[in-house]
């Protein structure tokens, strides 16, 4: 939202704007796709805009960030998966196109592992478990026993079914042995505004959106979502400090249509390693809750095999579906 003063949110998309108008390189080729599966303005549009003008220099040809928003990811990841295998058209996924839309939905329009090939690791978007104040709980410990001793009375609140929020929280619920009632929204701005107002009590999202509320007092954040501590949130524990191994943070990478040539892979993923392991970009994301760095594409392959396997038992045993 624009005010007189930017937020630290806006500002960052501003420069993302800013950045994606701004002519990458000399055109040294056709330009280079970066499909985002989601509308302009979130986390994914953030990142990609922000990689696009250092990623055109390493490729030494433009990178145009398109949107392709719709049906959970799926209509961006199957532009990608059917577009030439030439490794010019590729796919800022999130953890919907390859790991989890194949449990939640009857039917992709692509093959998940046939069509599309991982190059290598961007991004992990920290999430944060935050609570309406009116909860009596200060820790997760405190929260898991609140409770197991009125099941069934907090409700936690999700962008909507599929959604990494969604899948955080049941994971939370599994993990805890716990009985809260997931809620379902159309989009992060609707299930924020039921959680300030205390229609809703708890809700595991992005620390980019929930950091403001938590500094203010308007929500209590009682745990950050990944193996380790988020730096924009000073004192605040992961929820694997209590509940071992609990990791809900979505994992962004790039992909391309399956069938690209290995030694494109190759050139694509030493180019998107020398920008997301750049310290300078590091840092500025890192102040905007996102943490960046890349992978070999062996290392992205493996992470997404162990993804899959975890997010499959997740939403097998809640019965999450999205038609």
């Amino acid at each position: 939202m624009l005010r007189r003063h930017l937020s630290p949110m806006a500002l960052a998309l501003a420069l993302a704007a800013a950045l994606a108008t701004t002519p990458a390189v000399a055109d040294n080729g056709p330009p280079v796709r970066l499909v985002v599966p989601f509308a302009p303005g979130g986390g994914s549009d953030l990142v990609a805009r922000a990689i696009a003008t250092p990623l055109a220099a390493q490729l030494g040809r433009t990178v145009v960030v398109e949107n392709k928003p719709g049906g959970g990811a799926t209509m961006g990841a199957d532009l990608v998966a059917k577009s030439a295998p030439d490794g010019l058209t590729l796919l800022y996924a999130t953890p919907g196109p390859q790991i989890t839309n194949r449990f939640l939905m009857p039917k992709l329009p692509y093959d998940p592992d046939a069509d599309l090939t991982p190059v290598s690791t961007v991004a992990v978007v920290p999430n944060v478990l935050v609570v309406h104040p009116d909860v009596p709980a200060r820790s997760v410990a405190e929260l898991i026993a609140y409770s197991k001793a009125n099941p069934g009375k907090l409700n936690f609140a999700s962008a909507g079914l599929g959604a990494s929020s969604h899948l955080a929280g049941e994971l939370f619920k599994q993990s805890a042995g716990i009985d809260v009632v997931h809620v379902p929204y159309k989009g992060t701005g609707a299930a924020l505004a039921d959680l300030l107002s205390g229609q809703v009590q708890m809700a595991i999202d992005s620390i980019v959106v929930y950091q403001g509320h938590i500094a203010s007092g308007k929500l209590r954040a009682l745990g950050v979502a990944m193996a380790a501590p988020a730096p924009q949130l000073p004192g605040v524990p992961t929820i694997a400090a209590t509940l071992p191994g609990f990791d809900a943070a979505p994992m962004n990478y790039i992909a391309v249509r399956g069938g690209t040539p290995a030694d494109v892979v190759a050139r694509l993923n030493a180019a998107i390693n020398a920008v997301v392991n750049d310290p300078a970009l590091q840092a500025q994301m890192q102040q905007r809750g996102v943490v960046i760095g890349g992978s070999s594409v062996d290392a992205l392959q493996r992470q997404l095999k162990a993804e899959t396997v975890k997010w499959q038992a997740v939403i097998q045993r809640s019965g999450a579906r999205v038609e």
